[in-house]
Parts: C-alpha cells; structure tokens; sequence
C-alpha cells in the first residue's frame, strides 16, 4: 500500500517548530559475498546532525521514508532493510508539535500516516529487516516491528515509552507488540516500563524478550547483520513465530499486571494513557492489524487533544531545558577548582552525601562526626555500597579500590583543612550549624566554600557573624540523594558569584537538575510540601476522619497520600519543619497537635503493614488523633490543600524565592514527584481554575499545558 489521494495530508500547525527532516538514504548491497546472489536494498536514517540530535519522525520524514521504500519495492533487490546513523537509529516521532494541534483531524491525520508508511514494511512481497544499530524509542521501535526480521547491536537501547508522556504506541506497537511477544511481556514492555521512570531495555534484554531475533557486536554489527540477512534469504536460518492468541490465561495476567502496575503508579486516579494502552493490549489478541491501527488511531488522537498530554510534554520539556541550563547561573568561568571535599557528619544523608560526590568528582572526600564508632559506621557504609556496584557491574575493582581509597573519616575537624568545598548534614539545630561554620572558618582557607544541607532553616542566620559570609551557600538534596534528581541552590544577599558558579559546577558533575533560590524558610519543596500537608493534617485536627483526609488528593495520582509520606519524612522532621516556618511565616503554618503526640510518644508512622504486608493504619497513632469537631468531606479537603497551594505559590513568586513560575513546576516534579501528567502544580491549579479564584491571575500564560485557547 503505497500513499496516494485519500492517505492524510499532514501540515504542521500555526506556530510548531519546523521539522527538522530525517533523510532516507537508499543504496544497494551486493549480497554474493554473502553467500547469496543479489542485492539488498538498504535504508539509512540520517537527520544529517551530530548525535546530540537523534533521529525524530515527522510527516516530512514519514513521506521522504515512504518514497525510498516505493523504490527499493521497484528495484531488483531481494529485500528491503533499514538502519540508522551512527549510535541512533530512531527517537521516535517528533513531538515538538504535538502541544500546537488545536484541530482533531489533525491530529488523526498524524497516526493514520504513521500506519499508513511503517505497514507497508510487512505488507509488501519482500522480506524486511530492522538493523537497530543504536538507540531505538518509540515510533523508532515501531519501524523494527513493522519489519519481517530484527537485529541489534549490543549496546543499543530501546523502549516503547509512550505511556510515560501521556501516549500510546499509536504506530503499531500497541498491537503488533502483543502479538509478536505475548501479552505478558508487552505489557511489562509498554506499561511498566514506561511507568517507572521510562525504563530502557539493554539490548540482550530485547532479545530475551523475542523482540529481535540476533544480536551483534557493535564493532561489525552491520556486516553480521547483513550475513544474517542472507542466511534467512537463502534458507540457512529461520525464525519461528509463536502464536500467543490461544493462551486465554496469560492475556488474563497481562490484564491484572497492568492494574496492578497503574494502581501502584497513581493509586486510585484514572489517567488515560495507561488505561488505553491496557485496551489496545487486551484488544490485540482478536484484532486484525487493521482493526487494531484503526483502535491505535482513535486512542492516539483522544489523548493528543486532551490536556494530559499537552502538560505531561510541558513536563517532559521543562526538565530536559533545565537539565541543561541552570536559570540565574553566573558565568561558569568564576567557578572554583574543586580537588578535596569535606562532609560533617556520618549519618545516612551525610554519608550519602560523601558517596554521590566520591563517586561523581572523584577527589579526596573527607567526613566527620562526634565519636570514632559514628565515623567508622559512615565509612563502613560508602565502603559497602561501593563494592555493591562492582556486584551489579557498575564499576570495576579497580574503580572501586580507587575510590575506596579516597575517602577518609577522623573525629578532628582539623581534617578539614585544605579542602575547597565542605557541606555540613548535621543536626537541624541553627545554633549547632552557626558555631560549626564559626569553628570551620578558622580551620579552611577564605575561598573555601561553606554549604549546608539545610531543608528549612535560615542560610543567612547561619552565616552571621562570619569573616567570610560570601562563601555561605544552601546546598539542598532530596533523599535519597542518588535517586532523586533536584538540587536547590540557596543563595543569600551576601553569596558571590564565585561561591555559586562553584556550586553549579559540582551540581552539574552530580548530575543534578539545580534551580537557584533566594534564601528563605525551606525553600520551595518543603514550603509547599508542609503548607499542603499542613492543610490535610490540619482538617484531621478538626474532626475530619483520616481516611477522608487522606484520600482527597487520590483523584490526583500523586505518588503518595499525605499520611504516607508523613511516614517517609517522619513526624519529627514534619513537625521541626511546620514550627520553623509557623515561626517565620506565621498562622498559615498551623502546629498539629496530633504532630506533636506523635513525637512526643515516639510514634514514627501513620500507617503499617500486617503479616501479609498489607497496609493498615498504625492503632497507636489512631489512638494519638486530635478530635475536633468540625469535620469536612473529600471535597472541602481537596479544595482547601489545592487553595493553600495555590495562594503559597503566589507569595513565594511575590517574595522572589524564584523568578518563574516554571522553576516552582520543575522543583515539584522533581522533588516530590508531582505527575507529569499534571504538567506541575501550576498549570493544574490554572486548568481547575483554582490560581484565579484564588489569587486573581493565572500563573502561566493560556494554553501552557493544555489545549490551545
């Protein structure tokens, strides 16, 4: 099937970005010295750009793709195959425009060329083969399934990542996935995958899956790749295909995986790309291919003109901006050489601490603490998770013995002397960090850097009274420190350009995401976190059930409830956190009652499990509740969490704690995993109307992670 006047006309919309064009490059492959006589017909992918830039599918593409599969069908060539440039062969479908369709004929219009182009790879009489010499994701993967034959190169990664943007694989992999592996493998494939964090398939995992069908060294993939093409042409190697239709029960078990894996991601919210992939999957079993594109081709179109996708691509796009660039950053010339590292203190954070930056700047990396038993525990744990990534071959011993040897503990702070970089994770007590600034001060040089891991407390309170209060810096992880990818910069009136351009340095070898905040109480994330928590909490306090209170944000799809997260963080940290900024921000910032007797009778979590592991709520912490009197239902909840949230947003904004809105965003996502599917908190209060009721005024602009206005 070839495109002619009644395929889609696709244009991109008023305002998208240009495409930027892949080519396919068509040459001919003489296949004798391969033990065959003729010819291969081989298309190479190439957007013509470094490898920054990697393969993408648009309608441009798509067209100039099928053109070059029209000729090679023409030619003699015994078969047709694809790869791509160097290291990439597709990133899947060109997305930058997808948040300017405004029209849903459009937008079918898309899905329906897609279908159209890759089917014609397994429709045609001659055999097709995908040669995946490098990353495959997406729309990328779809053109490999569309083809007869696969192979892969051993370091190449794919993934069908779809559901994580808001998405279906809408060119085929919905259906086509299922059928060539199972519905069990597709589902962990398309769902779970994608549902946690976008996880990528190694390439011997893309075999094992029955993906592809042979795997090669990337040294002579291409010309083992083309012998196994000649070997299937001329009868020597044959694959076989299972038929996975007939076992009704493993489409039953994909059906309760998929749950389950939806249920775990956003617990009881019903978010639509999930749910239409698990449909398309279920449907895959009894659908013809034209049955089941046509049903990839509605849910595609459904979910691109809906706001979910707009705000989870804002989402997506936010964080690969800043990952890059670090708004408010000095020139990165006034940067400091960094080559010794202190860390005060042993503890879990502090410990952590010193392994991110052992293992990332691979200097000297000293810690303290205030006995020998503390120091040794600390080391023992780095040690420990050091020789743990040689047992998942992370590193090598020899990596390990290096950086085995670089880290060093004492009691004596005078250990600290000669380091340019020292950051504190000890006790939140401001007067314990301001007389241990005070005593490093007379140990360090004056161009040392003084940082601490605050999460609530003052960095200029800590810096008073120093001889060199320029070098003070907020340094602020999120735990776990090597999971967890925000890091917030706090600078103070006094910080210089030199402290912070250093500062960025090291977030950057970290492999942070750093946004640069003006010193004030917690910064962003626990500011919002306790003043939303505060309000759940809060309603508690009143008379307002606890599973009432706790389930009002379910709708949401936040990662936790409330109350589970108090179970993370922890009442003691919850409650020095809420009097922290109860004491500088004042009544808003209420302290719970039930908090305290939580601290007070040691009680550590809300909730806990039985002997099955089945959360159940703690009858201690029960026992402990404030009762008011004032109960509210689900709805009061949710519309007083969201209204706080919404109110404290516009006084961090006002007050300059960041510049932009989208900073606020970027640190909610990534501190503490607000949905993409929201696209932030922002525009999800803009979209419910809730930042004009309750401020006046959107905070982003109309349009911003929604549909076009």
């Amino acid at each position: 099937m070839s495109l002619d006047a009644t395929s889609p006309q696709v244009t991109l919309p008023e305002g998208a970005p240009e495409e930027v064009v892949t080519h396919s490059l068509l040459r001919e492959v003489d296949l004798r010295a391969f033990g065959f006589s003729g010819t291969l017909a081989l298309i190479t992918l190439d957007n013509g750009m470094d490898h920054n830039r990697p393969n993408t599918l648009g309608p441009k593409t798509l067209i100039e793709l099928n053109e070059r599969i029209s000729q090679a069908e023409e030619s003699s060539a015994s078969a047709i195959a694809i790869t791509g440039k160097p290291f990439i062969f597709a990133a899947g479908a060109d997305l930058s425009a997808l948040s300017f369709l405004a029209d849903r004929d459009q937008a079918l219009a898309i899905g329906k060329l897609g279908h159209d182009v890759l089917r014609r790879l397994h429709e045609i009489k001659k055999p097709t083969f995908a040669l995946i010499n490098g990353l495959a994701l997406g729309g990328g993967l779809e053109i490999g399934l569309h083809c007869d034959y696969r192979t892969i190169s051993s370091t190449a990664f794919t993934a069908l990542p779809e559901v994580f943007l808001g998405l279906v694989p809408g060119w085929g992999g919905a259906t086509i996935l299922p059928q060539l592996i199972g519905p069990e493998k597709a589902v962990q494939v398309i769902m779970v995958n994608a549902l946690n964090n976008n996880t990528m398939l190694k390439a011997k995992e893309a075999e094992a899956l029955g993906i592809v069908d042979a795997l090669f060294e990337p040294a002579d993939f291409l010309e083992k790749s083309v012998k196994f093409i000649a070997d299937v042409l001329n009868g020597k190697r044959t694959i076989e295909r299972i038929d996975h239709t007939r076992d009704s029960l493993s489409w039953d078990r994909a059906i309760l995986t998929a749950e389950a894996a939806m249920k775990k991601k956003y617990g009881k919210a019903k978010i639509a790309s999930p749910q239409k992939a698990m449909e398309l999957i279920a449907g895959a079993r009894t659908s013809s291919r034209d049955q089941g594109f046509a049903a990839e081709d509605i849910a595609l179109t459904d979910l691109v003109m809906a706001d979910p996708l707009r705000a989870s691509l804002y989402a997506f796009n936010l964080i690969q901006k800043k990952r890059k660039k670090v708004d408010g950053a000095p020139k990165a010339a006034l940067a400091r050489k960094v080559s010794k590292v202190g860390v005060v203190g042993a503890g879990l954070m502090a410990s952590q601490l010193a392994l991110i930056i052992l293992r990332n700047l691979k200097v000297p990396v000293v810690i303290t603490d205030l006995d020998q038993e503390r120091v040794d525990k600390g080391i023992a744990y780095i040690n420990s998770e050091i020789t743990k990534l040689v047992e998942k071959r992370r590193i090598t011993p020899e990596s390990a013995m290096r950086l085995s040897g670089l880290i060093t503990g004492s009691t004596d702070k005078s250990i600290y002397a000669g380091c340019d970089f020292v950051i504190e994770a000890i006790f939140e007590e401001l007067s314990l960090k301001q007389s241990l600034f005070r005593e490093l001060e007379g140990i360090v040089s004056p161009e040392c850097i003084l940082a601490t891991n605050t999460s609530s407390l003052s960095v200029t309170k800590m810096s008073e009274n120093l001889q060199h209060p320029e070098r003070v810096i907020g340094f602020h992880f999120f735990n776990p420190v090597a999971v967890m990818p925000l890091l917030e910069i706090a600078r103070t009136s006094a910080t210089d350009d030199a402290t912070t351009a250093t500062a960025v340095a090291i977030g950057k070898e970290l492999k942070k995401t750093m946004v640069i905040v003006k010193d004030s109480p917690a910064f962003v994330v626990n500011r919002l976190l306790t003043r939303f928590m505060g309000e759940i909490t809060d309603a508690i306090d009143e008379g307002t059930a606890p599973e009432i209170a706790d389930s009002a944000m379910d709708s949401l799809g936040l990662p936790m409830s409330s109350l589970q997260l108090l179970g993370l963080v922890g009442p003691g940290v919850a409650l020095h956190v809420a009097e922290t900024l109860h004491g500088e921000l004042g009544e808003r910032y209420k302290i719970s009652p039930t908090m305290q007797a939580f601290v007070s009778h040691g009680v550590r979590t809300f909730y806990t499990k039985d002997e099955d592991g089945k959360q159940i709520v703690n009858p201690a912490a029960l026992s402990l509740i404030h009762k008011g009197d004032s109960p509210s239902t689900v709805e009061q909840v949710r519309a007083r969490a969201l209204n706080a949230l919404a109110e404290e947003a516009r006084m961090m904004l006002d007050e300059g704690v960041v510049a932009t809105p989208s900073e606020i965003d970027l640190c909610m996502i990534l501190g503490c995993g607000w949905p993409l599917h929201l696209g932030g908190i922002l525009p999800y209060l803009d979209r419910e109307g809730v930042s004009e009721s309750v401020t006046g005024a959107r905070f982003h602009p109309a349009g911003v992670a929604s549909l076009p206005q």
